[in-house]
């Protein structure tokens, strides 16, 4: 069953803060008009239900490649545009490939879209307060000798030539009680968080928070491109030489240019594929990391439900090849990714900019859930693969743990 909901029957969307991706013109304005919800387990196509009802709320979602009149069929001529997030089993149910293990946020719906109008400035809600935030210990879904051998595991199936490469991410939860909204604040707001943002439900059930760098699509005047991340150092002068040394992580990183090239190319409708920027580094919180861009151009209709299916779930987060790196992943994590390793942000009137759902939270009301992991290749080291995507997590558990009236 899909869910959809409007603000003349439910209760509209409170904004935690600014919603992912969002245009800076429009901070402190979102008002929810209605929202759009549908899980893993409910039946149809994830893809083509959301274009509907983004189409059907006055977004160009049928033809990406043009602007569209700011105007709504229902006379809603102050929508600025909507939030979407997308979760990686999400994805995999668009290209048919092997989902993971269930969720351990079932509550977070696995494709979610809000679409907003323009209230007044700084309505609705009032300022929320962590009076009481206290955060419990974390427990991790797998220990590290359990992530070690899954990483050995998947070098076994690179040396059988099962896949060239396949992202292995682990999970960790923590019990908290107070309110969670400042905790989730610090979260985006952590440095190069080009997506931070806030994004949950009418009724306060979950909210997710990304600190994410990584642009999975964006679609603007004219053209697609995405910008895979791939290869990690600490944000050090010693390990900026090390990343710009490193074969292994060039290679790691050039395999994952290569299959978004792929996924680009399949969109019908785009002109030949370019790689603009290869292995430049940039700096996400303590770490240094690899990033290039791909682009194409939009020479006829390229839809919604086409673009999602060519690049969910991500190319960086899941290896290559896509459907059989998809495959070890089911095998070898216990715990579902959730609310991590999928798409999440905006489509605007003139533009689509969606991030990849990394350095991201979840909280479910009782609890808070983290993930991280990285790319493996046949050259990686069990031990310092478990030690990077520790690494990963602590300016996560860092913000989140930062207003703990109780300590940890």
């Amino acid at each position: 069953m899909v869910h959809a909901q409007g603000s003349g029957d439910h209760s509209p969307v409170p904004p935690l803060g600014a919603p992912p991706a969002a245009p800076t013109a429009c901070r402190a304005r979102h008002h929810a008009l209605r929202v759009f919800q549908w899980y893993r387990s409910d039946s149809g196509d994830p893809a083509e239900l959301l274009t509907g009802f983004l189409a059907a709320n006055g977004l160009a979602v049928r033809n990406l490649g043009r602007s569209a009149d700011k105007s709504r069929p229902d006379g809603h001529s102050d929508i600025c545009g909507a939030s979407l997030y997308v979760s990686a089993d999400a994805g995999c149910v668009m290209i048919n490939a092997t989902s993971g293990a269930a969720s351990p946020v079932p509550v977070v719906p696995d494709v979610y879209a809000v679409v907003w109008v323009h209230a007044g400035r700084g309505a609705p809600g009032s300022p929320q307060h962590e009076t009481g935030w206290q955060l419990g210990p974390w427990r991790a879904s797998w220990t590290p000798e359990q992530h070690a051998d899954a990483v050995e595991q998947v070098r076994e199936a690179i040396g059988r030539g099962d896949v060239y490469q396949v992202n292995v991410v682990g999970h960790a939860c923590a019990p908290y009680v107070g309110n969670p909204t400042a905790a989730l604040r610090r979260v985006a707001a952590l440095p190069g968080a080009k997506y931070g943002g806030v994004l949950g439900d009418a009724a306060g059930r979950w909210a997710l928070a990304t600190a994410s760098p990584e642009t999975l699509v964006e679609v603007r005047d004219g053209r697609v491109l995405t910008r895979p991340i791939k290869g990690t150092r600490p944000a050090t002068a010693a390990g900026r030489r090390e990343l710009l040394a490193s074969a292994k992580e060039r290679a790691e990183h050039v395999m994952i240019v290569d299959l978004e090239r792929n996924d680009l190319a399949r969109l019908p409708g785009t002109g030949p594929v370019r790689v603009d920027e290869l292995f430049a580094v940039r700096r996400w919180c303590g770490l240094w990391q690899a990033e290039s861009v791909v682009s194409a151009p939009l020479d006829g209709d390229v839809g919604l439900a086409e673009l999602l299916r060519a690049v969910c779930p991500g190319g960086s987060v899941t290896g290559a090849p896509k459907l059989a790196a998809l495959d070890q992943i089911a095998a070898r994590e216990p715990v579902g990714r959730g609310v991590s390793m999928g798409a999440l942000g905006w489509i605007g009137h003139d533009h689509l900019d969606l991030g990849l759902s990394i350095r991201t939270v979840a909280v479910d009301g009782t609890r808070v859930h983290a993930w991280a992991g990285g790319g493996i290749t046949a050259d990686s080291d069990p031990q310092a693969e478990v030690a990077e995507a520790a690494a990963k997590a602590g300016p996560l558990r860092a913000a989140l743990e930062m207003g703990d009236t109780a300590g940890t």
